[in-house]
């Protein structure tokens, strides 16, 4: 029995090799100038060849569109694939490489001024805040069983409308269109649209590509939503439907796990969750290149201390004031702050 066993597997090891593909032969060079690829940059593409067959039809992709072996670079940043296909004696081949495009410009740097500090719940995992047209605060909370959606007086903390969504949800960023708010879930793939006035709801919607719901913001005419990646995607406030995404950047990183949004003067300002917990950028969402960093620090220290107290999350803007406010996960104070340009 364990003879026919080891002739069969060596039955299958053999029908395996046979049809193995060998491009694992050639590879695609790039020659570049500089540590990291920028927008602008040239680069030259070549094939290495070990085994210097003839190579034909050879056709250089990047994202699937064709370019040409001396290509300027000019496609959407972050994590971009390039493919080249040709043939071997007739036999085709493809082999790819992933490259990433920085921003061609380094980030400028930010700090704040406290202007006021207002009373916060302190038991508020704040996960979106935003004003709307009428200068009404709103705030987003997470955390299973005690997620929730609530409309606060920010100058007194009052609470004056507020849902507790199903223990089943954990809930995430929140933005506003006309008389519409719109909520997300972390993990559950499910976002929720409220009317304005009394938080019924009117309809659910399912994420279609993106991988979770972290921070949601709009332009008065699309929504823009983190999903825990480096990746905003820009969804339609209409039917839901994920339009298109874009990588958020730096001149040399590629910054992951973007938290809160705020839309403000046709940039996004967004709170992180990875290399500093109290930094915020300002995003060009055209590029996705970071144009903007606010170094927050100390302000977490202005809070009280306490064993549930956690990271920096939530940013709104107030057109009337032209302030933003800014709080945190279990934070007992609303911050409202103006962001200056370091000298």
């Amino acid at each position: 029995m364990r003879v026919i066993k080891l002739y069969v597997l060596l039955i299958i090891i053999t029908l395996i090799s046979c049809d193995v593909n060998v491009s694992h032969d050639y590879s695609i060079h790039i020659s570049k100038t500089n540590e990291y690829l920028n927008n602008g940059n040239i680069i030259d593409l070549v094939i290495n060849n070990p085994t210097n067959n003839t190579l034909t039809d050879l056709i250089f992709s990047i994202d699937n569109v064709k370019i040409s072996p001396n290509y300027v670079l000019n496609n959407e940043l972050g994590v971009n694939t390039i493919k080249a296909s040709f043939k071997v004696n007739d036999e085709n081949f493809i082999i790819q490489k992933n490259i990433i495009i920085y921003s061609a410009t380094k980030p400028k740097l930010y700090t704040y001024k406290i202007i006021n500090e207002f009373d916060h719940d302190i038991n508020s995992y704040t996960q979106g805040l935003e004003f709307d047209d009428d200068f009404n605060l709103y705030e987003g909370t997470g955390q299973y069983g005690f997620s929730t959606l609530k409309k606060v007086d920010f100058k007194t903390g009052k609470v004056l409308n507020k849902i507790i969504l199903d223990k089943s949800y954990f809930g995430e960023g929140i933005t506003i269109i006309d008389d519409k708010i719109f909520q997300l879930t972390w993990k559950e793939k499910v976002g929720f649209v409220y009317n304005k006035n009394d938080f019924n709801l009117i309809k659910s919607f399912s994420y279609e590509n993106s991988l979770e719901g972290w921070g949601l913001c709009n332009d008065g005419e699309k929504l823009y939503k983190s999903d825990g990646t480096e990746k905003i995607w820009v969804l339609d406030p209409v039917n839901l439907n994920e339009l298109y995404n874009f990588s958020v950047v730096t001149d040399n990183k590629i910054i992951k796990k973007i938290n809160e949004l705020e839309w403000y003067e046709g940039k996004i300002y967004a709170n992180t969750y990875q290399f500093n917990k109290e930094v915020g950028l300002i995003i060009d969402p055209k590029s996705g290149k970071v144009e903007g960093v606010i170094d927050f620090n100390g302000l977490k220290t202005k809070v009280k201390q306490h064993s549930k107290l956690d990271v920096l999350n939530g940013i709104a803007y107030n057109k009337q004031r032209k302030t933003f406010f800014v709080t945190g996960k279990n934070w007992n104070k609303l911050f409202e702050i103006k962001i200056l340009e370091n000298q």
